[in-house]
């Protein structure tokens, strides 16, 4: 916790800020530290830290003196020399007046107190805020930083890695987990019920609904955390109501006293229609935990989310206010008819005993109910008309024609396509994309293949899937286009395509969003896309990718939307550089690549980059089946991870990603057992993942040159680098942040959740 502390340090003392975002390049007295460090930021060895290398500390641009877009050793010598003689090397030193001054421009509303979101990590806040009263005076903080001064504490970078704080008891404080929502009924249809208001008349799920849908919220008269919450939901109540989406107050502990239900109601000025559910039936049929789940089912009555209200109250902790409002959130995504980003949640509240789950007789699988909904969650998105999928699977019919091959791909596991192999000590799955079909879900669908096909009732049929018939991410700001269309023959195989487009846009671009459009989709297999400033070389061929990429394609993973406060930078007059593969499917096509952007009206809080860990001197002998290559680096800096990419050809086998912790820990971040050359997939985490500066990624490739690789060209050959498929490549593909104020630099880092 005290190296934790020296980053609350680092954003207090302003004068010591730029001094700690040089830290990954000191300039001390030991030339020969200051060019380990360089070394490591120069990833190809060519002397230079230019193109995508620049992305590897926020600071590395400032250090630029010429402003060429590249540094050479003595200019980013010359340039952190320059900077410690401004900034110093201790905080010692620093006078009080440099405290009171950052803590007046941290303060935003002027209330002299810093909540939570007035400083940019929560775990500084915690470490701030010593009575733990939900705020932080300037008292408080001056006497933290006496503390760590009493210690010695520095404004240089330490050479140790920082030491993220220890977790919390579980038992104590309890916070809303994300969870997969196929594994909790999200996606299936929630009968309906019939329950019994605090009055004795009884009322149906379907009554209660309005015309776009119906929020259940359970809650208790007796459980603080339902009454912390319960003025958010007399404000939800309202909101819901002009969006044509009703509630349903639901009373979940049995034998509590209706006068106290009552009085709960009024107190908090609640009038939605209430129930009990005193059987516990409706809780038993959705499998509710607690008295603070709240439930959204659409018109359908499928249920949309599930999970926590918001995160501003949970056991053992209260902020100010919410930072995620996750029911608000799902009801504006399945009112747009879009799948919320977080589809369930643990809710922390007061735990419900229910009664034993009587047995309840089989029900048959039918189409409308289970099968449609499972396919829509699951398959829909590329199997639907003028989608990536090469056929529809959106009605009966389409279903039955192609049964066989469902069942089979399904039975193998290639469908739906999914490829992380679950993490040790997870209970759930850290992935925000994640693919896999639930038990229940694979169960239910191959039972129902086997079977007779029940179409079942029409009256239970999901609504429909509505898909763009241009842009999903809506009408882009500025659509960047190739010149002229690529022809793709019918047969064979096509070496890699590159088309280069020089933008004229004036200023520095900051793009919150993109889509990449290719007009002939179902020939093309991905598409990397690399920026390049304005007079810089342009480079192609078959090291393109491999040091990074600004934008991919790949089925399935075609677009981008980042959440608020992140964006990635175009700089002006960029050159955008398309590196496409073709896959020629027996007609001769034409395509036209597009690539459609949203821009962010204000700079961002952070920038995102996507670096690339790769081995270009591969070389895998022939016949070899299990042939396996490494690669690995020290990150220089602290590194927040929002996803990864493995790259390989058609003899990539398995692919891992691994990282070895300054304290010597190693963890597996991400493991591909069955690596498939068709399915390009990023593995996107629900919450970044935080890698402290001198950790070592490593990734691990393992490469079938054998006969039994029935997709090998040439098995007798020796195998290299190279961009062709019949040649090789392992890359390993990084996603993460970097701050863009320079006074956040190095201090911005977040555990993952």
């Amino acid at each position: 916790m005290h190296l934790s502390m020296k980053k609350v340090l680092s954003i207090l003392l302003g004068s010591a800020a730029l001094a700690v975002s040089v830290a990954g390049l000191r300039a001390q007295a030991q030339h020969t530290e200051f060019d380990e460090k360089f070394k490591a930021f120069d990833q190809n060895g060519d002397g230079l830290i230019s193109g995508d290398e620049m992305n590897g500390a926020s600071y590395l641009p400032r250090l630029d003196l010429n402003k060429d877009g590249k540094l050479t050793r003595e200019e980013a010598l010359e340039a952190t020399q320059k900077v410690r003689k401004l900034a110093g090397n201790s905080i010692t030193g620093i006078g009080k007046e440099s405290t009171v001054e950052l803590f007046k421009r941290l303060d935003k509303n002027g209330d002299g107190k810093l909540t939570a979101d007035e400083l940019p990590n929560h775990k500084w806040f915690i470490g701030l805020d010593t009575d733990k009263n939900g705020a932080v005076t300037l008292e408080e903080a001056e006497k933290v930083i006496a503390s760590l001064r009493k210690r010695g504490s520095t404004g240089s970078a330490s050479t140790e890695s920082p030491i993220k704080p220890a977790a919390e008891d579980p038992s104590f404080k309890e916070a809303p987990q994300f969870l997969k929502g196929s594994e909790h009924g999200v996606g299936h249809m929630v009968a309906d019920l019939t329950l019994k208001t605090l009055k004795g008349t009884e009322i149906k799920l379907s009554s209660a609904a309005g015309k776009n849908g119906l929020v259940i919220a359970l809650f208790s008269a007796s459980c603080p955390i339902s009454g912390k919450l319960a003025p958010e939901i007399a404000r939800l109540e309202k909101e819901l109501q002009e969006q044509g989406v009703a509630m349903l107050l639901v009373n979940a502990p049995p034998g509590q006293k209706a006068e106290e239900v009552t009085q709960f109601l009024t107190d908090h000025k609640l009038v939605s229609p209430s129930a009990s559910d005193a059987d516990g039936r409706l809780a038993q049929q959705l499998a509710a935990t607690t008295t603070t789940e709240v439930f959204l089912l659409d018109a359908a009555h499928t249920l949309v989310y599930r999970g926590a209200l918001n995160d501003q109250y949970g056991l053992g902790y209260t902020k100010e206010k919410p930072q995620h409002h996750y029911m608000r959130d799902a009801v504006a995504a399945m009112l747009k008819g879009e799948p919320p980003e977080v589809t369930a949640t643990s809710a922390p509240g007061c735990a419900l005993d229910l009664p034993a789950q009587k047995a309840v007789a089989t029900m048959t699988v039918t189409y409308h109910r289970e099968i449609a909904r499972l396919l829509q969650a699951n398959c829909v998105e590329c199997h639907h008309k003028g989608g990536v999928g090469p056929f529809a699977l959106d009605s009966y019919e389409a279903v039955i024609e192609h049964a066989g091959m469902i069942r089979k791909q399904v039975e193998r596991g290639a469908m739906p396509p999914w490829f992380a192999a679950p993490l040790e000590g997870l209970t759930h799955s850290p992935w925000s994309n994640d693919r896999s079909l639930s038990e229940r879900d694979r169960a239910d669908l191959l039972a129902w293949l086997s079977s007779d096909r029940a179409k079942g009732d029409v009256a239970d049929a999901p609504k429909p899937r509505v898909f763009p018939s241009e842009w999903s991410i809506g009408k882009p700001d500025a659509i960047i286009a190739a010149a002229k269309p690529i022809s793709i023959k019918a047969e064979g195989t096509m070496p890699y395509q590159h088309v280069t487009v020089t933008t004229d846009f004036p200023e520095d671009r900051w793009v919150r969003g993109y889509e990449i459009l290719p007009s002939a989709r179902e020939v093309v297999h991905h598409v990397i896309v690399s920026v390049f400033e304005k007079g810089s070389k342009v480079r192609g061929g078959g090291d393109e990718g491999a040091e990074g990429y600004w934008a991919a394609y790949v089925p399935g993973n075609t677009k981008q939307v980042y959440p608020e406060g992140f964006a990635r930078r175009l700089p002006a007059g960029a050159t955008v550089s398309f590196q496409i593969h073709y896959t020629p499917n027996g007609k001769v096509v034409e395509d036209t690549m597009r690539m459609g952007l949203l821009f962010a009206k204000t700079p961002p809080k952070y920038v995102i980059h996507t670096t690339g860990l790769s081995n270009a001197r591969i070389s895998i002998p022939p016949g070899e089946a299990n042939h396996v290559e490494v690669a690995q680096r020290k990150l220089p800096t602290d590194v927040n991870v929002m996803a990864w990419m493995a790259h390989m050809h058609v003899r990539g086998k398995a692919f891992k990603f691994e990282v070895t912790l300054p304290g010597g820990k190693t963890e597996t971040l991400l493991d591909i057992p069955k690596y498939d050359f068709n399915w390009q997939l990023r593995y996107d985490y629900t919450m970044p993942h935080f890698l402290p500066r001198g950790s070592t990624v490593k990734i691990t490739a393992v490469f079938d040159n054998s006969t039994g690789n029935p997709a090998n060209p040439d098995p007798s050959k020796t195998v290299r680098w190279g961009q062709q498929t019949f040649d090789e490549m392992m890359i390993g593909y990084m996603e993460h942040y970097t701050p863009l104020n320079p006074e956040m630099a190095g201090v911005t880092s977040e555990t993952s959740h």
